[in-house]
Order: structure tokens, then C-alpha cells, then sequence
């Protein structure tokens, strides 16, 4: 079996060295990911003028794209016989309605819309705590290992957020939060701050926010 794995924090990513050592107990593993951060850039896709690739290696891409570029490139051009696009580890949630502005998550859509399986994984950060890598790389593994199992099911994908505590923390298959977003910004001399608190958000019991704020790995099926 054949892995792709992307991300939307950069190739250089701590995020992304962790995602590839845990897909590496699983498959063989290509990384295609953007030379640059695009956090919250969405679906994004590039169709005017040339996407830039440079081969580090065999099995390592650097795309001067977006992270949905790097899902495109990967499965049709790039490792066209790989059977799974894993997108992450993204350093901060992507719960409820992020998934519509995140782009970790548009690498797994892109993915799901080829055709592939896809998974998509973040870790919630939360405020002045030191972030344990080892840790969600162990969390992360477990989840893989369950979603990894069976054939990938055409027309679905799926979000997966680590939370930020210690210990063995519970698993919970939930539903994204459909409430709406605090948007709140800070006017300043040359233009507006954005100044939501993403620790604050409105969270319906159940959840994926609610679930992943209260300490559990949520793990969310979502469907094109």
C-alpha cells in the first residue's frame, strides 16, 4: 500500500515529521506538501500558470502550491497508484466550521474527490501549554490504525482532532459543531485585527468541539 502524505504548515513542519513517522508503520510513504504555510486557506486551487515541484528525493515533494495543489499533483501525477492522502498533523484544531476554511483539511477533500481515501488529523493547542509530539504521534498511530483497516469507502473522508492533555485520552466518533463562529476583530491604524478566541467558541453537546475541548480524540466522517 502506498500513503501520500500532506499538510498545509509547510514541508518543514514538526507536524508533518510526526504524520510521517506514524505512516511509515503502515505503508510505503510519499510526502508531497507546499514549500510555504497555508493555514485557513481553504480549497484553494492553482489553474493559471506553472505549479512549481521540486523532487527532494524519491519519495519527497516540495510543491510551490497549495495544499490542495499537493493532493491534485500527488494522486494523478506524482504517486497516482497510492491508495490514501493523510493530511496533517495540523499545529491547532480544525473543529467544526474550520473545516470549511482549513486547508489540512481541503488536501483530504481534494483526495476524497479523486477518488482515494483520506484522512485529515489536527492537534488542538491549548493556551501557554507546551505541545507533546511523541504524544499525538501515539494517539495518532491508534486512530490509523483503526481507519487504515478497511478499503476507503468512495464519496467520504474523515477529521480527526488530538486533544491537548496528558494521560490515555478517550476516543469519541462525533459530528462536526454546526454553530457559527465568534468573529470579532480589533480596529487598528492600518486596518483590522482579527481577535476571535478559538479557546471561547460556542460548542453543542456531542460534538466534535465539545468532545475535543472536554479531552477525547474526536474522529468525524465527513461526505463530499
Amino acid at each position: 500500500m502506498k500513503i501520500v502524505v500532506t499538510n498545509d504548515d509547510g514541508i518543514h513542519a514538526p507536524g508533518l515529521a510526526s504524520l510521517l513517522e506514524v505512516a511509515e508503520r503502515f505503508a510505503e510513504v510519499y510526502v508531497v506538501a507546499p514549500a510555504e504555510e497555508h493555514s485557513a486557506g481553504g480549497h484553494r486551487v492553482t489553474v493559471k500558470g506553472p505549479i512549481r515541484v521540486d523532487a527532494l528525493s524519491r519519495t519527497r515533494f516540495r510543491v510551490h502550491g497549495t495544499p490542495a495543489d499537493c493532493a491534485r499533483l500527488a494522486l494523478t501525477e506524482l504517486v497516482p497508484d497510492a491508495q490514501w492522502l493523510l493530511s496533517g498533523i495540523n499545529e491547532g484544531g480544525n473543529l467544526g466550521a474550520n473545516v470549511y476554511m482549513s486547508g489540512t483539511v481541503a488536501a483530504a477533500r481534494e483526495a476524497a474527490l479523486l477518488g482515494k481515501g483520506a484522512i485529515a488529523l489536527s492537534q488542538y493547542i491549548r493556551r501557554n501549554t507546551p505541545l507533546d509530539w511523541p504524544a499525538a504521534e501515539a494517539r495518532a498511530e491508534a486512530v490509523l490504525a483503526r481507519l487504515l483497516a478497511p478499503p476507503p469507502v468512495p464519496g467520504e473522508y474523515w477529521n480527526v482532532n488530538l486533544p491537548h492533555v496528558t494521560g490515555a485520552p478517550p476516543t469519541a466518533d462525533c459530528p462536526l459543531d454546526p454553530s457559527p463562529m465568534q468573529v470579532g476583530y480589533r480596529r487598528e491604524p492600518d486596518g483590522y485585527i482579527y481577535a476571535g478566541s478559538y479557546q471561547d467558541r460556542p460548542r453543542q453537546p456531542g460534538s466534535d468541539v465539545a468532545a475535543c475541548f472536554a479531552g477525547s480524540i474526536t474522529i468525524t466522517r465527513l461526505f463530499l
